[in-house]
């Protein structure tokens, strides 16, 4: 009997989770599948894109496991979209002209942005906002911008606009409807939405269109004529009015599609060809709609998955007929949700609201008259979100009021997960039950078992109150599966123990299960950060690489250096303060010309050197070193740069001398360790101009001393950093400093920054300034002995790498062959610097899934 063949055409969210649940069920060891996709790299979240220019990389964006499609035998072929279906002869041909005969077809094309049709749509400047690859053309024409323009103020324009704010562009939203979100929220909604968007420094336009983009003689955006009759001067616009389905290919072979489009489907979701379904915003489902949320595709790709696990005597499924639409986000920082009748259309129907517009708080709930819970409407806090979407349809155990009141202001409302159904949905990206999660022990568990909290998150907070009050006991708050503690309590640990390899930590504190063995990729870089916070303390060596700390290393620490998408290195040397002098800008671009390194000046005031292969890194920070750099823990969690603007020295506004302050601060907690990345800024006055107050630690100058904030970082998720002290001394400010910083390494999560971290501790930044300011928990002497301890242990670990023969030895792209470079690792020439090649890459990668 012949092996099936299940091809499936696209490789986004849905087609991989389809991947996964034809795996799941055992399908992928009795068929052949081969995925075409047409991006060039393989599925990542869409959900959280914007995350990209919070730091995120596509690599971090990434939905599949490195070894999955290798493990399932799964032939995917990127860069290589199905470009024609022979339907007679149950054959689908790619753009490379490679032709794979198919049992079953799964068409999971997705959607395209829709672009309206008004002239200078298409003009130099113009962009959609759908891949990575849109965002990196975005972020690259943005360096050459000021004003930015979002057509759309739907989900993903206001992500946009998010991004544009991100990039420093001054940022207008236009939005033909009269609110924003008009398809989530209600006109009470839209009008907190708006004053709360307004109020972060963008320009909202509602209620126009967008007549024509204007252009200058080039072709080049230059603004944008808009319905009412007025203008918007702008030199870039990104059209995000909504999506439509991808359904070209299914109309070229004749396959039955909608009137306004997508791929008529059935509850099994099977096309009008018996052989060929469909899944994903691609098809018209069997209720008449076009589903553009992942959640209602996950199910999709579930009911195809457990079709063909039929075939193989398992039971077929429910089949699909509809999907909840309720949705929970944070544009722009203000939490957004809605669920059920969130516009109130059933027949008598009634609208419980609280409305505070000072703060920004609009929350609705629609009830009918007996008090069953229909649907509702938060923006500005939606806590609430995970409890009362699964009450929809039931009769809520208090009055609806009490839902929608803040604390004080009513009786509270006293419920809990326990006063859900066990039937109740907690997470609808994967149609996760009360019931289910309460069967678990541990978050990690429900996320291995059930995948609940996988997806967009919004139901995390609610699983774990059910673990809480479910009979298994409290949460597991355990780190991982080989610990039961948290990092808290392991830098605990490993400081009053004075722990200081990994192994001994594990078989003394492990779980039972975990003890003698490997341990895992959670624990052990975060074991590893802690040792190497705490090495001048313990005694022990704070190089990275030395002895078993090297094999508990995340990847970039592996070489001290951050590893690019096609496997080669960037290199980034510390400036401090980003002063530098012009024989070291000469030395860099030496450098960056011997050995053929694309050169980008970053965000936080240095230079960085892409393109190094593995054995080219010594060689490199050996001419480095040699001329006065170091290290500038790019690839660590650990400080990354201090910048600043260049005070009164040079500044006519500047009240104090920035630059100096900066370079001292940087030169002080460089190489420090940390649960995750810190940045810094300080700024000679109130102007600003270093974005101190966008940092974990920012500093800004006032006439009588300095200011200290906290807890602050930029990207999609913005936060500004609070104030913990003002007018202080050098001295006491650099006290305070250090009394921070090691209290947050000592009490923070895993990869948790200084803003998630104030916002998530017991008493927030109160509590914080009493311990750091007035020593309320009498640690003050220890953090900073443990500062000052890190201080005198610095080492570079460039420097220390380069001076000894034996660290040199892993410096190799093959062990066997330590003086061959890596074939895969190209480069093709683009503006007189290089790029990867990825057309290699790509066809690398096709080969490798055909072996």
């Amino acid at each position: 009997m012949s092996t099936p063949t299940i091809v499936v055409v696209g490789h986004g969210m849905v087609g991989q989770r389809f991947l996964e649940a034809l795996a799941e069920r055992g399908v992928t060891e009795r068929a052949r599948v081969v995925v075409l996709c047409e991006e060039p790299r393989p599925a990542y979240d869409r959900v959280r894109l914007t995350s990209y220019f919070d730091g995120r990389t596509p690599e971090d964006l990434s939905l599949v496991e490195p070894d999955f499609m290798a493990r399932h035998a799964i032939e995917l072929r990127l860069d290589d979209p199905a470009e024609t279906v022979d339907r007679a002869a149950r054959t689908v041909t790619s753009r490379s002209g490679h032709t794979v005969r198919y049992d079953t077809l799964v068409l999971a094309t997705g959607s395209y942005p829709f672009v309206p049709p008004v002239p200078g749509k298409d003009a130099t400047g113009c962009f959609v906002y759908r891949t990575i690859e849109d965002l990196l053309a975005i972020e690259e024409y943005a360096m050459t911008a000021r004003t930015g323009a979002v057509v759309g103020g739907g989900l993903l324009g206001l992500e946009a606009a998010g991004a544009l704010k991100g990039l420093g562009l001054d940022t207008h939203i236009v939005e033909f409807a009269p609110r924003l979100m008009p398809a989530q929220v209600d006109e009470g909604g839209g009008a907190a939405l708006l004053r709360t968007i307004e109020s972060m420094g963008l320009t909202v336009h509602t209620g126009v269109g967008t007549r024509e983009v204007t252009t200058d003689a080039d072709g080049t955006v230059t603004g944008m004529a808009l319905s009412d009759g007025s203008s918007l001067d702008t030199d870039l616009v990104v059209f995000s009015a909504g999506v439509r389905p991808r359904d070209q290919l299914a109309r070229d072979v004749g396959l039955t599609v909608g009137e306004r489009g997508g791929i008529v489907v059935d509850e099994r979701c099977r096309t009008s060809d018996p052989a060929v379904f469909a899944i994903g915003e691609c098809a018209l489902a069997s209720d008449g709609r076009v589903y553009g949320l992942v959640a209602p595709g996950y199910e999709m790709a579930t009911t195809v998955a457990d079709l063909l696990a039929a075939d193989g005597g398992r039971p077929a499924g429910t089949g699909f007929t509809g999907a909840d639409l309720s949705t929970k986000l944070k544009l722009l920082g203000v939490d957004v949700a809605s669920f059920g009748d969130a516009h109130g259309a059933a027949p008598g129907c009634l609208d419980v609201v609280y409305s505070d517009p000072r703060a920004g708080v609009y929350k609705k709930l629609v009830v009918d008259g007996a008090g069953t819970l229909l649907g509702g409407v938060l923006v500005g806090d939606a806590d609430a979100y995970g409890m009362l979407r699964p009450l929809t349809g039931s009769v809520p155990p208090v009055p609806a009021a009490q839902l929608v009141l803040p604390a004080g202001l009513g009786a509270p409302a006293a419920m809990g997960p326990e006063s859900l159904p066990d039937e109740a949905v907690i997470c609808s990206c994967h149609n996760v039950s009360k019931g289910a999660i309460s069967a678990c022990s541990s978050l990690p568990e429900v996320k291995k078992c059930t995948k609940a909290g996988t997806g967009c998150g919004s139901c995390v907070k609610v699983i774990g109150q059910l673990l809480a009050a479910s009979g298994n006991g409290p949460a597991d708050q355990g780190l991982c599966g080989c610990f039961p503690y948290t990092r808290a309590e392991l830098y605990e640990i490993v400081r009053t123990l004075r722990v200081t390899s990994y192994a001994t930590l594990l078989d003394s504190h492990g779980r039972e299960r975990a003890r003698g063995g490997d341990g895992c990729e959670i624990c052990k870089p975060v074991v590893a950060s802690v040792i190497a916070s705490l090495a001048p303390t313990l005694g022990v060596s704070g190089y990275v690489l030395d002895g078993e700390q090297a094999a508990l290393q995340d990847t970039n620490d592996h070489f001290l250096a951050n590893i690019q998408r096609n496997g080669s290195y960037s290199i980034v040397p510390r400036i401090p303060g980003g002063e530098i002098t012009p024989e070291k800008l000469i030395v860099i671009g030496e450098v960056a010309r011997d050995f053929g390194l694309y050169t980008k000046i970053t965000g936080g005031q240095r230079i960085d050197l892409f393109g190094a292969r593995v054995e080219q890194l010594p060689l490199i920070w050996t001419r480095l070193v040699d001329a006065g750099f170091e290290s500038g823990h790019a690839y660590g969690k650990s400080l990354r740069t201090v910048k600043s603007c260049v005070g009164q020295t040079w500044c006519r506004y500047g009240v104090q001398d920035s630059v100096r302050m900066a370079i001292g601060l940087e030169l002080r907690y460089r190489g420090l360790r940390s649960p995750h990345k810190l940045k810094s800024a300080v700024s000679g006055c109130a102007r600003e101009c270093a974005e101190a107050r966008g940092k974990d630690f920012g500093v800004i100058a006032t006439a009588n001393g300095w200011n200290l904030y906290v807890g602050g970082n930029g990207g999609a998720d913005p936060r500004h950093a609070d104030l913990l002290a003002q007018d202080l001394g050098d001295t006491e400010l650099v006290r305070l400093i250090d009394r921070f910083l090691m209290f947050y390494i000592r009490t923070a999560d895993r990869l948790e920054r200084t803003a998630a971290w104030l916002e998530r501790i017991e008493g927030g930044l109160g509590h914080v300034r009493d311990v750091v300011v007035h020593d309320s928990l009498g640690l003050c002497a220890e953090l900073e002995r443990l500062m000052a301890a890190h201080v005198d242990g610095y080492r570079d670990e460039w420097a220390d790498t380069v001076n000894d023969p034996e660290r040199l030895r892993r410096f190799v792209s093959f062990v066997n062959a330590p003086d061959t470079p890596d074939p895969s690792v190209k480069f093709v020439p683009e503006r007189d610097q290089v790029k990867p090649d990825l057309t290699f890459l790509t066809l690398t990668t096709r080969e490798g899934a055909n072996v």
